[in-house]
């Protein structure tokens, strides 16, 4: 079978697409044909191996997965013997960061609860670029965030990939969403159902008098001051993306302020879950959430999907059709 391989970090250009053994499911795993993949920020992080302590989980030297790729969506081809959830034939969807990756092939054998039945509303290719993006969201909002009807939620990076899911869980739980993003996307961020748009590049929301229950960073290099700022006194803030330095401040920062003030202040990082992504499946069945998809590329032009994601102004999601 065809698939995108690596055998050291590096730029996009250290990924190649060539032949491989197509995989056999053991007793408790399933065999996807896979139909459509997609790129996360994930993907950037074990491609390059970077931040360095991310080598620890993806190799120190060299990468321990030689296919990357964490989202599918696909058919059902064979099951294991043990497996209980899915037959032959099954459209399905899942997230591979927690067992194996493999997602750039055609083929590849996963446990059973990295999938769940594909949302019979969407295709391929969009139910592709839900798993890792709009469960982020959904954790982080829920879990991190803790929303709830009726809040004042802000979301900063509202127009990528999590950013555009996280806008439509928001307003599927009750609450009013202010989304900050450029002046090319307030469109698309309106037609997700944002009540509020910031324009980052006329206006700083640190700035502004409004204080919100929840802020969630997807993006950006403000301070954990200026997030700080736009809490109310009880609210809470979770780091899900952004600049490096923003990251630290979350990390070592973040839990100082949360033990000495009443406001909570973290980062948060995505945990492969079924039921969550179950969760998900029903939001997109009931078109309460909507995948946005701003580019396609062919399995062969992942290299060039990756160049053009790392830039960092995508709106939703690249996805690859394999």
């Amino acid at each position: 079978m065809k698939a995108i391989t690596y055998d050291k970090y590096g730029s996009p250009d250290v990924l190649k697409l060539t032949e491989v053994e197509k995989p056999v499911p053991k007793e408790d795993q399933v065999l996807v044909k896979v139909h459509a993949s997609s790129v996360n920020f994930g993907n950037l992080v074990l491609l390059k191996g970077e931040p360095f302590l991310a080598r620890f989980a993806f190799g120190l030297l060299k990468p321990k997965y030689s296919i990357p790729g964490g989202d599918i969506a696909g058919l059902v081809e064979a099951v294991g013997k043990n497996v209980k959830q899915f037959k032959p034939g099954d459209e399905v969807f899942g997230d591979l960061s927690r067992c194996g990756w493999g997602g750039y092939a055609e083929y590849v054998s996963v446990p059973e609860h990295a999938l769940a039945l594909k949302p019979s509303n969407i295709s391929f290719e969009e139910a592709a670029a839900v798993p890792m993006a709009g469960v982020t969201a959904l954790q982080g909002m829920r879990d991190k965030g803790k929303i709830q009807p009726g809040q004042k939620v802000l979301i900063n990076g509202a127009s990528g990939g999590v950013g555009t899911f996280a806008v439509q869980i928001a307003k599927s739980y009750g609450t009013e969403v202010t989304a900050v993003c450029s002046t090319r996307n307030l469109d698309i961020v309106k037609s997700l159902g944002a009540d509020h748009v910031i324009d980052y590049s006329k206006e700083d929301f640190p700035k502004k008098a409004e204080t919100y229950d929840v802020v969630i960073g997807v993006n950006g290099h403000h301070s954990i001051s200026s997030y700080k700022r736009a809490l109310k006194p009880n609210g809470i803030f979770v780091h899900v993306g952004g600049s490096g330095s923003q990251m630290f401040q979350a990390m070592t920062l973040g839990p100082w302020i949360s033990l000495t003030e009443k406001k909570k202040m973290g980062t948060f990082l995505q945990r492969q879950n079924q039921e969550d992504l179950i969760y998900m499946k029903g939001l997109l069945e009931e078109g309460k959430v909507k995948p946005v998809i701003d580019r396609c590329y062919k399995l062969s032009e992942v290299p060039e999907a990756f160049s053009y994601f790392e830039k960092g102004h995508a709106q939703g999601k690249v996805v690859i059709i394999v």
